[in-house]
């Protein structure tokens, strides 16, 4: 394989290609919003905006937005915290040339979700999912280290990060959203498997 290879990913329809862990899987495949998922795994529930501004879409999603080649698009990312712990991270990409009639909140999301925004809008049409497991080297990979060494966190020794990507469509202006799932979230998995068997008792 090509190091310059090794900075992209290969994204699968169907789950079973990425071979992830039984307790993340129902996270991959999870059907709704998982900013609401993730607020029934946990007490307290923040979107930490990192940025958002002009930027440059990576090679493996540029086709997907509708563009010949790797350029400039609008872009937002942000952690989403469970109990104030990092467990997802949020990647989203807009062509430039959408306008504030296809995406009329997006610039004034701040530390609002955009999942709440997506799943609560009747015009916007969601693709299939797809899924990738992101080698270290990705460079939403490293985007996550960076922000969470700020905070004196790593995950360091993860072979692999898991991640879902999905297409939203409103009006003539596509929206591309991916999700890296974070070592946090199987703890909220076993967490609330634990209080499910504690409950039964």
């Amino acid at each position: 394989m090509r190091p310059g290879s090794l900075r992209q990913a290969q994204w699968h329809r169907h789950v079973n290609a990425v071979n992830a862990p039984p307790a993340l899987r129902q996270w991959l495949l999870s059907p709704g919003s998982l900013t609401a998922k993730l607020k029934a795994h946990s007490n307290t529930f923040r979107v930490q905006c990192l940025h958002q501004e002009t930027s440059r879409c990576l090679t493996d999603e540029a086709a997907s937005i509708g563009l010949h080649r790797a350029g400039r698009v609008w872009e937002r990312e942000v952690l989403l915290r469970c109990d104030g712990r990092p467990a997802v991270f949020g990647h989203t990409v807009v062509p430039m040339q959408a306008t504030a009639t296809d995406w009329p909140l997006f610039s004034a999301l701040g530390e609002r979700s955009l999942g709440t925004t997506l799943f609560g809008d009747r015009m916007v049409r969601r693709g299939p999912l797809e899924f990738a497991r992101l080698r270290t080297s990705h460079p939403l990979v490293q985007r996550v280290q960076a922000a969470l060494a700020q905070e004196g966190c790593s995950i360091a020794g993860q072979a692999f990060i898991f991640a879902r990507r999905c297409l939203y469509q409103r009006h003539q202006g596509l929206l591309l959203v991916t999700e890296l799932f974070l070592p946090a979230v199987l703890e909220l998995t076993r967490t609330v498997a634990t209080e499910t068997l504690i409950n039964k008792a």
